[in-house]
């Protein structure tokens, strides 16, 4: 990983330790950092497998925001999850009942990332689940 965790940045310290020095995702490093390949994390954040493996495009703002957002939520339930591979696995995997039974990764993949945030925000301040 190319910088230490800023904790400065609210729920984003994945997304700040997953940037290169121009401030964009590196998304080699989110693979190797969830052990996944590339094609892999392009599926998990919606994206197509190619996307990934081309320079230009990994970097594009649909790319680098889709990104961000699966960052951004998997950070914030990192704490309560046990971790960040655990808080990929609940993201990947855990039905949300507020969402008919979708994950937060069908709904980032759906553009409805904020939905997701809202959510977490509502749990977190003690709301029903």
């Amino acid at each position: 990983m190319a910088h230490a965790l800023k904790t400065t940045e609210r729920n984003a310290p994945l997304v700040v330790a997953y940037m290169d020095q121009g401030g964009k995702i590196a998304p080699d490093d989110v693979a190797d950092g969830f052990g996944m390949s590339k094609g892999q994390l392009a599926e998990t954040a919606g994206l197509a497998r190619e996307t990934l493996y081309r320079s230009a495009r990994s970097m594009g703002p649909k790319t680098q925001g889709r990104l961000r957002e699966m960052l951004e939520i998997i950070s914030r339930v990192s704490d309560w999850a046990g971790g960040k591979d655990q808080a990929m696995a609940w993201y990947r995997a855990q039905p949300l009942a507020a969402f008919g039974g979708r994950t937060a990764e069908a709904l980032v993949k759906d553009g409805k990332a904020s939905a997701v945030r809202d959510y977490l925000d509502h749990v977190a301040l003690g709301g029903f689940a």
